[in-house]
């Protein structure tokens, strides 16, 4: 039997903030996954003024299925609640990264889970974004990020052995003013085997 296979909105989450961020950029992705239980993120991005379309929205198999067209946009600060968590917990690297390049704070509530993933990915955000030069302060369970509208970069991550925190902060690094070097990439393919010639393939510059 043939099965469609809808893509991963968590691996999705990657090439999408990079085109938000990423200044004259339109990236578009087919076939994403779209279960309102999984897309916390793309509701929060669009409150931080995001520019993505949903479009040619059907049902593969009985998943919600969509194409996202993503382009670059200003981002804002804003709170994302506690309850906004389970829908998009693996997301909350990404999003930092995403917040550390808005305009005003950002407050991210109820990530105390965070605590306990593949590494303390709470701290591990926390301090690669105080690396690269964003104002991060963390608490047990919430980070608060204050964004200026750019970041410094020009620091070396250490991953934590974390696919994640990588993938995030090398999209940190496409945006920055100056790269940023991670300590060890090799986790990527946990999740998202060919994840480098693909960002590559969208203009990035990826070397390792």
């Amino acid at each position: 039997k043939d099965v469609a296979v809808p893509g991963d909105f968590s691996s999705a989450a990657f090439p999408m903030v990079a085109a938000l961020l990423a200044p004259k950029s339109r990236v578009v992705l087919t076939g994403v996954g779209v279960n309102p239980l999984r897309t916390g993120l793309l509701e929060t991005l669009k409150d931080m003024g995001a520019n993505i379309g949903v479009e040619n929205k059907r049902q593969q198999n009985g998943e919600d299925v969509a194409d996202l067209i993503v382009e670059a946009s200003a981002l804002k600060g804003v709170t994302v609640p506690a309850a906004r968590a389970p829908a998009m917990i693996d997301e909350y690297p990404i999003l930092a990264v995403a917040a550390a390049f808005a305009e005003g704070e950002t407050r991210l509530e109820g990530l105390g889970e965070l605590r306990v993933k593949e590494s303390d990915r709470l701290d591990a955000i926390a301090r690669g974004l105080a690396a690269a030069g964003a104002d991060v302060a963390e608490t047990e369970d919430s980070l608060t990020i204050r964004g200026t509208g750019g970041v410094a970069g020009g620091a070396r991550i250490e991953a934590a052995e974390d696919h994640r925190i990588a993938m995030a902060f090398m999209v940190l690094g496409m945006a920055a003013e100056q790269p940023i070097k991670i300590d060890d990439g090799a986790t990527i393919d946990t999740s998202f085997p060919g994840f480098t010639g693909l960002m590559n393939g969208l203009g990035a510059n990826i070397e390792g």
